[in-house]
């Protein structure tokens, strides 16, 4: 067998695409480094996506996490086409943005009031701004591992290579982009995962000085890392003692586990959180909200300035509330626990019987394999120990089978619309992939 797929029509328009847009494709993340090329698809369906050779492909990407639904629900479709008839209002103000923060408020204890925009990257920017704003300080810190878009204020250290990222227990902050503003990294704090001892030396030291603490609850950016008890109680002590605002970055989290936070029922809530990626039902919504008196930071009641022309665009609130609707529905998470156990389970059921190390992190719907490692990770440093060249030719093999997972991803994911006949024909693929290698 070929150690690559063979997609000579996705290979084609590849080449014509590197012609005009830089690298052939419109995110890096679409660029397969071990396919050596991108996939181009032509549609979606449900659990299944096609490409332009002909192949249907049982989807574990699922938009990285945005289509939580599957591609194409019919709720989903008949309120963009609602939005549609409606206009295509945009930079306009409707009752609709309104419902919605009403009930993501019911959804997200702690919230008061609510913001929209459209991209992670937007998002997290915002937020840390007003957060400035709010306390008069300019320090930020932020987890080794974490991924915040691709900003300047939080862009550094998402996978750091080793050699560059410094001491296990003093991370360096290492800027994930060329371009970046070399005086930025005076105002970031790199901070292990996981370490209260690290959190509160820094704490101790800099407090004064920190605006805001960013995480991500469950670090599925580190492969489903998932914040201890103690990690979590010491980081809401810590900031309420020195009036530091608290950021839960949700965008991959949120209604991951239930119908709010992955972090729900853990006594925890944070001062400001930010969703994504789901909460739009695969339409491009982002939203920040949090405590009354940070929020109103923003413009027009404070001096932190937040606008957009397509801030609560029609179709992405529309979509949104038909999202909210399917989720809170009778039914919806015990089917996704469902999907949950049978797959994580069977995946560990054939690494075991075939001997291969390999750590299944299953968080809700979203899961890491970490080729090499045999015991859960809690922090980046153990999460970089993995075999990558392993994960790339599972991926392709995988491929191959008419199994989708994005090569090198930190995280897959299933989504709603996947049965579990789904599931046992992924994991008779998966093993079939594996006995190939």
């Amino acid at each position: 067998m070929s150690s690559r797929p063979d997609l000579p029509a996705s290979r084609q328009l590849w080449e014509r695409a590197a012609r005009s847009m830089p690298g052939g494709v419109t995110a890096s993340a679409r660029y397969n480094r071990a396919l050596g090329h991108a996939l181009y698809v032509t549609h979606g369906e449900g659990a299944y996506l096609y490409d332009v050779d002909g192949h249907r492909y049982l989807d574990y990407c699922m938009s990285h996490g945005a289509s939580l639904l599957g591609h194409g629900h019919p709720a989903v479709i008949e309120a963009v086409q609602r939005a549609l008839d409606l206009g295509i209002l945009c930079s306009c103000e409707t009752e609709h943005q309104v419902a919605l923060a009403e009930r993501l408020k019911e959804l997200f204890p702690g919230s008061d009031l609510v913001r929209y925009t459209c991209t992670g990257t937007e998002d997290t920017w915002h937020a840390l701004r007003v957060a400035r704003a709010y306390t008069g300080r300019l320090g930020v810190v932020k987890f080794e591992g974490h991924y915040h878009g691709v900003n300047d204020t939080a862009g550094y250290s998402h996978w750091p290579e080793l050699a560059k990222a410094g001491p296990a227990d003093r991370p360096r902050a290492v800027p994930d982009s060329a371009g970046i503003p070399p005086h930025n990294d005076e105002l970031i704090t790199i901070l292990p995962f996981n370490d209260v001892e690290a959190l509160e030396r820094t704490i101790e030291a800099s407090g004064h000085e920190i605006a805001a603490i960013i995480m991500e609850p469950v670090n599925y950016d580190s492969c489903g890392l998932v914040a201890t008890d103690a990690f979590l109680e010491a980081t809401r002590r810590l900031t309420q003692e020195r009036g530091i605002v608290l950021i839960f970055d949700e965008i991959l989290s949120g209604f991951r586990c239930g119908p709010g936070s992955a972090v729900a029922g853990r006594g925890i809530q944070p001062d400001m959180t930010c969703l994504g990626k789901a909460i739009g039902g695969g339409m491009p919504l982002s939203v920040f909200m949090g405590r009354r008196d940070i929020m109103e930071t923003c413009t027009p009641v404070g001096p932190a300035l937040h606008s957009g022309t397509y801030n609560a665009h029609l179709t992405l609130i529309l979509a949104a509330q038909a999202f909210l609707d399917v989720v809170t529905a009778d039914g919806f998470y015990d089917h996704l626990r469902a999907l949950e156990d049978r797959l994580y389970a069977g995946i560990r059921e054939i690494m075991a019987r075939r001997g291969i190390a390999c750590w299944v992190q299953g968080v809700g719907a979203r899961f890491g394999l970490l080729f090499g490692l045999e015991a859960e990770p809690t922090n980046y440093r153990q999460v970089a120990q993995q075999d990558l060249a392993m994960a790339d030719k599972f991926s392709l093999a995988c491929l191959d089978r008419g199994v989708f997972m994005a090569p090198r991803s930190p995280h897959h994911g299933f989504s709603s619309a996947h049965t579990l006949e789904d599931v046992d024909r992924t994991l008779d693929l998966m093993d079939q992939a594996l006995d190939s290698l």
